[in-house]
Parts: C-alpha cells; structure tokens; sequence
C-alpha cells in the first residue's frame, strides 16, 4: 500500500492532464454562438448595432457589446466579411486585434454611395463572416443595424386654412376648432408644437392637440369675427436652434349674434293735475340687457284695457327708452268710474324678436271720492262780557273736511285788531280788553290760507257797572285840638257816579286796618271824633281812606280818597324832677363858683323852656342855681364866713311858664377837711323813664299810621294786585281722551282789593298753542276745549293770566305745564305699507333676514308692540318684541322661491281693547354671494416643459361659485407672476406663458392665483396655489465619444488597490449639463476588479491582482452625458497584469515517504523530488537542497536534477 501511496504521489501524469483540459474545453466550445473548429467563433451570435440616418461615410455603427472573435491562437490572421443584408451597399467591415481579440468595426462606405434614410429603411440585419488566413477556420454571426431617426422632416398643416361659426354667448373654455399637422419624423424630432402667429387673449390653442378653446367674452359689437394664424413649430428644430416654421394654417372665428334677454317693464302711475292740458297718466321705461341690435327696444304697446282705444305712448322723456302714457280724446270716465287696467307689452329688435311679460298698470279715475270743503257755518254769532280780558275764547271756526294743510287767517278791517286766530284750530280769542263805550258790536271775517272760502263772526259785547264813584277832591284835610270833646264834626266828604239807578247810589266807610278816634256817616260822608284826643299819646296826625261804594251789579265800583287830621297841643301838664330828696358833702374851703350838684326837670308838653329856682334855704345868699341849665353853685365863701361846720336845707322848684313843678329838696353838709368828689346822692323819681315809654306809645301810633299811607284811596285806588293761591300747580297730568267740556283743574286766586279792584277773572294768555283748553274767565275753571292727541304735543306750558278789574287794571300770571298722558288711542303703524326682502336660499336657521318695525305713539305698555306672524309657515318665525324675522326651517328656493307673510304688531294695551295692524312680508329666495369661490382642486400642481412656446396655456384654473348672477362670476389673476413669466387669463381662469422657460436657470414656480367674484357690495376671494415644475427636455444633441474605440493598459500583479493603470478622456461638444461626462465599468472581465474615477476617466485597481490567476482583464468603459435623456459611448479597455516573483516554488508532494535498503551503497538514488514556481520567469531558475534531517550527512541532493541519492555512510 506504502509502495502505491508513493507512486502516486510521486508520479506526475502529464497526459491525463492534458486529456482533461481538451475535454473542459470541447464542452465549453459546445454553448458558445458562431462556434467554429477550435473555438473559433464570434462572441455573440447577433450584435444589435445602430447609426443615425444621413451619417457621413466612414462613419462606424455602434454597439454596447464587443463585436469580433477571441484569439485563442495568438498567430490567427482573422477577416470578416459582410456575406448579406446590405444588398445596397451601405455598410463595411473592418477587423482590428488588439491583444488577443480580433475586433469586428462595421462602418459607412464612403464614396458615391447612397445616404442612409430612416424613412426608407430603419433596419438592417447584416450576416458577417469570419475566417482565418490560410487555414481552415470560419465562424458566422448576425449585426443588426437599427438606423436612427434625424430631425429632417417639417410639420405639414392639412388642411391649411379653418373656419368656425360661434355664438358670442359661448361659455369660455369651449372648444371651437381644431387643426391638424404631421411630421414624418419619429420620437422627439416627430414632436411639433402648436401656437398663434399673435398674441391673442380670446383663444387659446393646445400645443400638442390642434385644438383652440375659448378663453375670453366675446362681444359681437365689438368684433364680429377674428382671424387667427397658427404656427407649428418642430420641437426638433427649436432645439438645434432653427426656429422656422414648417406651414401655417389660418383660422376664420365668426361670431354670432344672439338674442338672450327679453324686455323688461318699469311703469310708475301718476295722478295728473285738473288744469294739465296733456295730462300723464303713467311713465313707462323697457331696458333690454342685450347688447347692440338685440338690447334695443323696437317699441311699447297697450295689448289690451283700452276697448275704446282713448290711450297712447308717447316716446319722450330724459331716457331714451321712456314712454307716457297719455290720452288720445277725452276720457270716457262715467263708463269706467273705478279707471282703467291697462296691459303694456314691449318688444326687442334683436333676431329672433323676444316679447317682455305683460304688465298692467292702473289709470286712476281722478274724478272719483272729490268732496267740496267749506265752513261748518256761514256765520258764527257769539256774545262776550265787556270785562273779558285778552285771551278769552271767543268762538271756533272750522273747515270741513278740513285739509291737512289748513291755515285760518282774519280778513283785514278795523275790528280784527281787537282779536287773533288760531291758524291751526281756527280758534280766536280777545287781543286786548274791549270798551262798551266805543262800540257793542264786532265783525270779523274769516278765510282760509288761499282766501277763496270764507265766513264771518258777529260779536256782541254784554253791557255791565263800569263806572267807579268820583270824590269831589282828590284828598281831605282837618285841624283838630286834643281838647275837644267826643262826637265833634271834624270834617265832610262828597262823592258822585256816573251811572244810573243803584249803580249811581254811594255809601261812605273808612278803609282803616287800626282803630280810629273817628267814624264816617255812611250816606252823608261827615267824619266826627269818638274818643278823647291826647296830643302826647297818640299820633299828632290822622291819615286814614274813605271809601265811597256804588251799589251796582253784578259787582260794585268803589274809589277812595285820602283824609288828614292833624291834632293841636295843649299845654296841660306840670314839669317834672328826675331825681328828689339829694344829700350831700362839701368842705369849708369849698371854692366860690364851684359846681356842687345840678338838678333836672321834664315837661311833656314840650312847648316851654323849664325853668329852675330856690324857693327856700338859701337865705343867707350862699348858693346860686342857674335857671336854665339848674346846676347849683357855692356863690360865697363859706371859709370867709367863718362857717366850718353846717348844714343848708335847700327847696328847689321847676316851672313851664305856667305851671310848677312839686319841690325837691338838697341838703348841704359843710364839714372841715377833705371831701370826697362823689358826696351827692338822690333818689331817681323815674320821670324820663315814664316819658320815654309815653312817646314811644305815640310813636306807635305814629307807625301804624305811616303803615296805612301805602292805603291811601284805599277803595277808590287799585292797590293791590291779583295773586294765585298757594295751592297752584307747577304742573297738571291730563288723559289724551279727556272728552270736550271735561273739568280738569280749578285755578284760584285772590285780590286783597275789594270790589272792582279785588275781582279775579282768569284767561289762557299763551300756550293753547292746538287751542285744546279753555278756563272760565270768572271760576277759574280750566276745561277742554278741542281733542288732545299726545302724539301730536305731550306737553302744553299755559300761560294762566289773572286780571283784576281796577283802574288801572292790575295782572298776575303763573305758568302751568300740561302733561297730556297718553290714551291708547293709536294703532301699531307699520314704516312701510309692505316689506319684501331677498334672501339667500342657504341661509341657515337662525338667520336674521329683515326687521320690521311697527310704531305706536302712545305711551308705555300703549305703545309697546308685539309681533306675530299670521300666515301658517315652518320656514319663518319673528321675535315678538324686536320685529326681528328670521328663518325657523332649512329654506329650498327650487321648491318653493318666495313667501308672502301676513305679519301683525299689537299693542299691549292693559286696559281696553288692543289696538293692531297688518302688514305683507314677501321674502324672495336667491343667491347672495356668500360663497367664495372654491379651486377645484384646492391646489394644481402642473408639469410644463420648458420648449413649449409662449402663449402656450400650461393649465387651466377652474372654480365652483354657486352664487348667482355677479357674485357667481369669477375673476382670476396672479398675485406673482415671476416678472412677467406668467400671465392669467382674468376670464377662462387659463395660465400662459408670456416668457420662454429654461429648466436649467429654474425648475420650479409656485404660483399664488387669486379668484375673486364680481359680487356687491363685497366680493369674496380664495387663493390656490399653482406648483409649476419645468420639465427639463432632452437638449442633448450630442453623443460623448472617445478619440479609439479601445485602449490597452499593463499594471503589475500585487499592486496595491488604488494603484492607477490608464486615463480614458471622452468628449462632448455640449455645453453645461449636456456636456458633463461621467464614467463608469459596466462590462468586462475586470469588473469588480478595477474601479473609474467617475469625473476624470482614470482606471485604477479595486483588488488585489494575481497574474497567477487571470493574467489579463477586459473592460467596457461607459462615458455618459448628464442630460435629461442620458447619452453615451463606450470604449474597450484590455489591461495586462506583469508578472512579480511573489510565489514560493512547491514540490509535488507535500511529504513523501521513500524507501531505502541498510547498507545500500553511496549514491543510491532514492527519490526525485518534483517542484513547480507559478511566477512564469522562476521555473528555470529552481535549485534543491537539504536544510534539516540529515545530522549525519547520510544523504545527498542534486541542486540541479532534484535526485536525492544514498549514501555517503554506510546506514
């Protein structure tokens, strides 16, 4: 077994190797395509190949595999042929070697050869052959050439020339037309697009389509027909720069007239005047919303109500469509006393005509419910009392019926000065007082304000006592001693009067407040003392007023007259001492001349000068009293005398001139040394104290006749004026519907006066201004006189006047505000006889849609008002207190498009009957513009490429409004349009561009677009946003290529990874992004084995290389373009790895096991050691040796020949 492991392993079997390898290689040469002997054969069976249609001779078609055959013999000298397919002889073949591949190169053939034409043949399948120079080898494969497309046809319009009829109301965005062009080319150089030759903003025109849609109103009057030239612009050629049109169509647009509106009557009835010569009965306008021929109104005519044809329309007027009707002949209003109901019907001149809805209006009878006005009364006849004051209530004169406008007026003449009237009420009063004397009758005429009806009023004036007793002095005076005794005449007083019978009969009185030493004999006026007179205590003069009173009726007439009585005085009254019985002290050495005591005496009387003297004790001479002034003097020396001590008893009297006063005494004590300066004392007898209390009764009575000298003629002269009670009113509350002739106050006053002059009448001086109150001139009495309405005047300031009838006559007056309390006397008042509102149909419940409003001029709950809707309705309710109606139910204007509601407001009367009104409330359903218009979508996001031409519509806005009329029309525009790069239509909603695009400066706009509605008064908007992205298109005209078609490069084997073996540069004549080159290994044996530099084209190792293994690489070598639709070439790239002495030499055998005999002889070849280098430059080079195992040198090695021999020792 040993021996046969050995042999194994040390044999090598060199033929059953190769027998193996001969056999991998058949197998293989079994799959491939184009097999051939020995492998001979083409890469591929069919290559796919292409070249652009007019491509100049030697131009080689291209293909992304290697096209040829490997050389698996180095020394192979290889031509390939084309055997079939180009049977116009177009193409040639080429062989090119490179290391050990024989490229196939198929080109153009140069010369007079025919120019490739896609449109004839686009396709070509070539059978290539290839053989072996001078041997016996051949292999076939397949080259299918695709010819590719070059712009070089036009688009071609068919037909060239379009024409369309439209109507001028066709909704925008319609399509009108279509055109049509071809281009034979295929791909983007068959793309063409469409555009107008001109800007235009009515139509547009889709770019790829042909079709043009209506993008604007269209206005027959204003142009009745457009012609529009089209363009069509190859794509291809705007690309490489030729921006010439292939053909142009032309478009004829005619617009049509169309009659959409019909005619629409206005009529406003009128009442002519009685004195109008050609009388209008009504004024008729027609409007007709069409424009032009159709919007003109051809005429207006009466179709029915006039049986007798008595009516006509005139056209005139400040418009130009307005009509009157006026009457041909008299009108025949007895056989049609309620008028006439006149039916109108216009009619357009539009084609086809259109007939306005009939309207009647009504032609009143203006002779009809006519009732003359005139006074109440031909003549009025009233009387008055003489006495009357000026604003007593005369009389009240009245139209009937009387005008809202009416205004009473008194005719000129003499006796309209002494009264006024009322122009309102017609009431007339006194103006000033009025005198019997001069005259008993008065007449007054009346008129009214245009002074054709007129009446007239007799006043008589009442005859009374008017005439006041006249004394026959204006004043009395007497003289009267104090001495005289009771009941002497002192004086006589006379007065006479005028009138007759009682009321000329006097009596006489005194008119005193303080009681009198006198009394009047009332009929014979003789005036006589009833008490003692007393100068000193009563008044020294009487004055006092005699009244003289006329028995007259129904007052009497009194006057006064002023009467003096002085009183003389009587000396009958002794003087009297002030003080009595005086003591006193002086020293002995008393000077002569010097004042000791004085005394003091009064006489009432006053009519003397008191004297004074000593009666007794002044014997000896020693004491002087002066007589007038009473003092008492030492008129001796009392030391001379030799009088040192002593006492002198002095009587002293006093004396008027007639009578003396009693004594007093003075006692004197003379005493020897000093004495006190005070050493008199007396008693006080009171004497001026009682004077003075005397004079100041007589004062009194001084005073409380200088009080009545504001009395003087204290009957005769009017001297007090007429004064209100305490008890009147600053203000009076009356009902509005106190009747006439109801009492609503009574005034009082006063008049301190008697008689004539104490007699109070009463009057309303100012403030009647409705003339609706009345007060008796003699109680007081204040009255109605006309109806009260608050609602009128609520508040009345009377001005109460009070006169007296003295002479002169003496006046007070007071104001008296009237408050007129309200009534419920008014019914709710609607502000308009009937309310229509229009409402949205989709307004929710709630809404508020109008508010009606009743008032009512009475006060409080009177005037509050309530509503209620009478008409049975779900959709409707009203707030009771506001008037407020609003929408109870969900409203359907396509079920039912109006209401008519019966609305009433009643009052809230507590007492009584409750007033109320109704009203009609028509509320019509339709659309307010409340709704913005809405995008649809909300946002657009378009795709445009950046080629298309200006004008080109890139989208089309649309919106949802579903208001009505205005506020559903909807109005475009850009809040940015990128400095004028895009422009909106306003009308269609439709975006064009108004400048050319370039995706290489922007790829994206974000356009705002605002549409707005034409409603009123507010309209409403929304924003969409509109995100345009520029389609970037294919401007890469040209293909990257490289300067071979391959290259061959060498890197050594172990390299590290990264290590650069070749450049490759292709080139672009693009620009920008068209001409960046990018490269990249798509293909080849090398792949994953070698990496590019994708920017400089640079070939570098990606592993670690091993020539050992594989000793060369092919690679394709892609340089693509960085345009929109990529383009590329490629290029074969062959890179031989160089060898490296990197590989230790290997033996066979990793252990062998010989077999030795002992003691065999020196040099016996024991084993061959078998060793290999795979470097390819070491196998030459091997040398053995024996490193270990063998200490004793038993065994030897050839260096050269790898024997191993035995032995150098015997073993």
């Amino acid at each position: 077994m040993d021996i046969i492991m050995g042999y194994c392993v040390g044999t090598r079997p060199p033929s059953c190797l190769i027998l193996l390898l001969l056999k991998l290689f058949a197998t293989l040469s079994q799959g491939l395509p184009g097999t051939g002997p020995l492998g001979f054969h083409f890469t591929h069976s069919i290559y796919n190949a292409t070249v652009y249609e007019n491509s100049a001779a030697r131009t080689y078609v291209n293909s992304q595999s290697r096209m040829g055959i490997t050389l698996i013999d180095l020394s192979w000298d290889i031509k390939y042929r084309i055997v079939s397919g180009d049977e116009e002889g177009f193409f040639k073949a080429e062989e090119v070697i490179i290391a050990d591949f024989c490229f196939l190169r198929i080109r153009t053939k140069g010369g007079n050869s025919a120019i490739l034409n896609r449109e004839i043949q686009d396709n070509y399948l070539l059978i290539v052959k290839g053989s072996v120079r001078g041997e016996d080898l051949e292999a076939w494969t397949k080259v299918s050439i695709q010819v590719l497309d070059m712009n070089d046809l036009r688009p071609l319009f068919s037909p060239t020339t379009y024409s369309v009829t439209i109507a001028e109301n066709t909704p925008l965005r319609t399509s009108v037309a279509q055109v049509t062009a071809t281009d034979a080319d295929i791909g983007s150089n068959g793309e063409f697009y469409y555009y107008f030759k001109n800007k235009v903003e009515l139509f547009s025109v889709h770019p790829t389509s042909g079709v043009i849609s209506l993008s604007g109103r269209l206005n027959y009057d204003e142009k009745s027909r457009y012609d529009l030239e089209i363009l069509a612009v190859d794509r291809g050629m705007k690309l490489y720069g030729n921006n010439g049109v292939s053909s142009t169509a032309k478009l004829y647009v005619h617009v049509e007239r169309v009659n959409e509106h019909a005619p629409a009557l206005h009529v406003v009835a009128h009442v002519p005047f009685s004195l109008d010569t050609e009388p209008v009965y009504a004024v008729v306008t027609a409007d007709d919303l069409d424009e032009g021929a159709n919007g003109e109104i051809e005429s207006v005519s009466i179709v029915a109500g006039d049986p007798l044809d008595q009516f006509f329309l005139a056209k005139e007027g400040k418009w130009v469509n307005e009509y009157r009707i006026k009457e041909k002949k008299p009108v025949d209003w007895e056989s049609f006393p309620y008028g006439y109901n006149l039916t109108l019907q216009a009619k357009d001149k539009g084609s086809p005509q259109k007939f306005s809805a009939v309207k009647i209006v009504h032609i009143a009878n203006p002779k009809r419910d006519t009732v003359p006005v005139r006074f109440e009364k031909e003549a009025y006849e009233v009387s008055i009392s003489e006495f009357s004051p000026p604003g007593v209530v005369v009389a009240i004169v009245k139209l009937s019926p009387e005008p809202l406008d009416v205004e009473y007026r008194l005719s000129p003449g003499e006796d309209a000065q002494y009264f006024k009237i009322n122009p309102q009420s017609g009431l007339i009063v006194t103006a000033q007082p009025l005198n019997t004397i001069k005259k008993e009758v008065y007449k007054l005429g009346v008129t009214n304000k245009e002074g054709d009806l007129k009446t007239q009023v007799t006043i008589s004036i009442e005859d009374a006592n008017d005439h006041t007793p006249e004394f026959q002095q204006p004043l009395y005076e007497a003289f009267v001693n104090e001495s005289v005794p009771v009941g002497t005449s002192v004086l006589t007083v006379s007065a006479s009067d005028k009138d007759k019978g009682e009321n000329g009969y006097i009596t006489y009185s005194i008119a005193s407040l303080n009681v009198l030493p006198f009394a009047i004999n009332q009929f014979t006026g003789v005036i006589s003392t009833t008490e003692e007179l007393d100068f000193e205590s009563s008044p020294e003069t009487y004055r006092f007023v005699v009244r003289a009173s006329d028995w007259g009726s129904p007052y009497r007439h009194e006057s006064e007259v002023n009467v003096t009585i002085r009183v003389g005085n009587v000396n009958d009254n002794s003087p009297l001492f002030e003080k009595v019985a005086c003591q006193g002290v002086i020293s002995y050495d008393f000077p002569v001349g010097g004042h000791i005591t004085a005394v003091s005496a009064i006489d009432i009387d006053e009519l003397e000068l008191v004297k004074y003297k000593i009666i007794s004790g002044n014997e000896l001479g020693f004491f002087y009293l002066n007589p007038d002034s009473g003092v008492l003097q030492l008129k001796k020396s009392l030391m001379n005398a030799g009088i040192k001590n002593g006492n002198f008893a002095l009587r002293i009297t006093a004396t008027d001139g007639e009578n003396l006063a009693d004594p007093m005494s003075v006692n004197i004590s003379v005493l020897h040394g000093k004495v006190s300066s005070k050493s008199f004392s007396c008693r006080e007898t009171r004497v001026a104290q009682k004077l003075a209390e005397k004079l100041l009764i007589k004062a009194k009575a001084n005073g409380k006749l200088n009080l009545e000298d504001g009395f003087l003629d204290f009957y005769s002269v009017n001297r007090q004026g007429p004064h209100f009670d305490k008890s009147f009113p600053s203000d009076v509350a009356v009902k509005e519907n106190l009747p006439v002739g109801a009492n609503i106050l009574k005034i009082k006053a006063y008049d301190s006066d008697s008689g004539f002059n104490g007699k109070v009448l009463f009057t309303i001086s100012d403030g009647n201004m409705d003339s609706c109150f009345s007060i008796d001139m003699e109680t007081g009495q204040l009255q109605v006189l006309m109806p009260m309405d608050r609602e009128h005047r609520d508040l009345y300031l009377l001005n109460i006047t009070i006169y007296d009838l003295g002479n002169p006559q003496k006046s007070s007056w007071r104001l008296l505000t009237i408050n007129v309390e309200d009534a419920n006397d008014n019914s709710p008042v609607f502000l308009q006889d009937s309310y229509s509102v229009n409402i949205l149909e989709s307004s929710s419940i709630g809404t508020e849609i109008i508010q009606v409003e009743a008032r009512d001029k009475d006060l409080g709950s009177n005037g509050e008002v309530t509503y209620s809707v009478l008409t049975d309705t779900q959709q409707f309710a009203i707030n009771s207190s506001t008037g407020i109606v609003y929408i109870a139910d969900q409203l359907d204007r396509e079920s039912k498009a109006n209401y008519s509601l019966k609305i009433e407001a009643r009052d809230k009367a507590e007492s009584g009957q409750q007033l109320f009104s109704v009203v009609t409330l028509k509320v019509f359903l339709d659309d307010v513009n409340d709704c913005s218009p809405a995008f649809i979508p909300s946002s657009y996001s378009v795709k445009v490429l950046e080629d298309l031409p200006v004008g080109t519509v890139i989208a089309w806005l649309e919106t949802h409004d579903p208001d009505l009329g205005l506020g559903g029309q909807v109005r475009y525009s850009l809040v940015n349009d990128y400095n004028g790069r895009f422009e909106i239509d306003k009308a269609s909603g439709a975006i064009r561009l108004s400048r050319e695009l370039d995706y290489e400066k922007q790829q994206f706009y974000n356009l705002t677009v605002r549409a707005k509605d034409k409603g009123r008064p507010v309209s409403l908007s929304s924003v969409s946003f509109v995100e345009v992205e520029v389609v970037d298109v294919n401007e890469n005209l040209h293909t990257p290529y490289f300067p071979d078609f391959a290259v061959v490069g060498s890197v050594k084997e172990n390299s590290r990874i990264g290590t650069s073996v070749l450049q490759v540069t292709a080139h672009d004549e693009d620009s920008g992004r068209d001409g960046e080159i990018q490269y990249s290994i798509r293909d080849g044996s090398g792949l994953g084995r070698f990496n590019i530099d994708d920017e400089s084209g640079v070939v570098s190792t990606a592993d670690i290389l091993d020539r050992e293994t594989t000793g060369s690489y092919w690679l394709t070598v892609y340089a693509t373009d960085r345009g929109v639709v990529p383009l590329y070439s490629t290029i074969e790239v062959y890179i031989e790895i160089e060898d490296v002495n990197d590989n230790a030499p290997l033996t066979s055998e990793p252990i062998y096991y010989p077999v030795v005999m002992e003691n065999s002889p020196k040099d016996v070849s024991v084993i061959q050691i078998q060793a290999e280098d795979p470097d390819s430059s070491s196998n030459e080079k091997l040398t053995y040796r024996i490193t270990s195992g063998n200490p004793q040198n038993f065994f030897a090695i050839n260096i050269k020949t790898v024997f191993l021999g035995c032995c150098n020792k015997i073993l």
